[in-house]
């Protein structure tokens, strides 16, 4: 007997494939299963929230950033604070400052706002030159790439302290100085973003669809908008999460050597420059704008490193933390036990191919 007659097909179009996730989804899907870059990313938010909510935490204290307090000030001990643990009370969080007796709770919170800011109106600065020359270098003819990438290793070998120590001396005091430091640090360090997207760009330019984009005749304004671009965002985005925490440094550092930004304007790296001479006697007044530095630059650092590797879940990630070295031991542990059992069961057949050869030779020779 036959096989029966498969059963008839329903009418109409076949089902249609479940969607697929968006892009965004993925990100977010991946970036869930890294607890570091959650945390950092937690860590980040409420920085950002303390920063923008800086004038109504100081009214709920009571204080603002620039008020002398010297009823506060002991003069006769050089301008240490009166009290204990630098003058914390309920009308000042964190204690005052020495010597000016200003509330530190409130010039902390409001030098995230421009620390954060510097940091984050550098990078801006940063990306967009860097991808406008990186891309155009790549895209331009031989003399533009070789004039652009020249001007590019220029930028890079210039050693950005030294040119913003310069530039910051002689510009007027006039001009604000937050956006006079982030125009100058985003305007020398642009030159490592522009080589990656010229190289990403190149890689980018040999793909079939920007071939097949050019045979049709778009122009290369068209290509580099609707074919490259989306292309370099993830590289793009991915460095700019690096570069806040290293700008978030530089600008500490450039108020630190007195050229950032200038009293009474709070600022992070301001504050280190004013307390380097009281370590000893308000400990506190050093360690609380070092503090928030340290955490604010591990937590961008760890979160780049965390979009870093959610937007390309081929790189390893740079950090092993928590559960991610056992999951690591784990996997090595189960790699071994398969390779142990397969070297097992080589034996094992290894065992019964001489047992079958032997019994074969037996036989033969019997029936000889």
């Amino acid at each position: 007997m036959g096989r029966p007659p498969p059963p008839p097909r329903p009418a109409g179009p076949p089902p249609a494939p479940p969607p697929r996730a968006s892009g965004a989804r993925q990100f977010w899907r991946r970036l869930r299963t890294q607890r570091a870059a959650l945390v950092a990313a937690g860590v980040v938010a409420l920085l950002v929230l303390l920063a923008l909510a800086a004038p109504l935490l100081t009214a709920i204290e009571g204080q603002d950033p620039t008020t002398y307090h010297p009823s506060l000030i002991d003069s006769a001990r050089g301008g240490v604070p009166v009290g204990s643990f630098g003058g914390v009370s309920g009308d000042h969080w964190l204690g005052v400052e020495p010597q000016t007796g200003r509330d530190l709770f409130a010039r902390l919170v409001y030098g995230a706002r421009v620390s954060l800011g510097v940091a984050l109106g550098a990078t801006v600065v940063q990306v967009l030159v860097g991808v406008v020359v990186g891309v155009a270098a790549a895209l331009g003819n031989r003399w533009i790439d070789q004039l652009l990438s020249r001007i590019t290793d220029i930028f890079v070998a210039m050693p950005l302290m030294i040119m913003s120590l310069a530039l910051l001396a002689i510009v007027p005091s006039s001009f604000p100085r937050p956006l006079l430091v982030a125009l100058v640090i985003g305007l020398i360090a642009w030159g490592n973003t522009a080589k990656i997207v010229r190289a990403q760009t190149l890689t980018l330019k040999g793909l079939d669809y920007v071939s097949a984009a050019r045979l049709s005749g778009w122009n290369t304004w068209r290509i580099a908008r609707r074919e490259l671009l989306p292309g370099l965002a993830a590289p793009v985005i991915t460095y700019a999460a690096l570069l806040v925490p290293m700008n978030i440094s530089a600008e500490a550092a450039l108020s630190f050597l007195g050229v950032g930004v200038k009293p009474p304007t709070p600022s992070w790296g301001q504050m280190l420059t004013a307390a380097n001479v009281w370590y000893q006697a308000a400990p506190q007044y050093l360690l609380l704008p070092a503090g928030a530095l340290l955490v604010t630059v591990l937590a961008l650092t760890v979160l780049g490193d965390g979009v870093r590797t959610a937007l390309d879940p081929r790189a390893a990630s740079r950090l092993r933390v928590g559960t991610g070295r056992k999951r690591e031991a784990k996997a090595d542990a189960d790699s071994k036990k398969a390779r142990a059992e397969v070297d097992s069961k080589k034996a094992v057949m290894d065992v019964d191919s001489k047992k079958a050869t032997a019994d074969a030779s037996a036989k033969k020779e019997a029936k000889a």
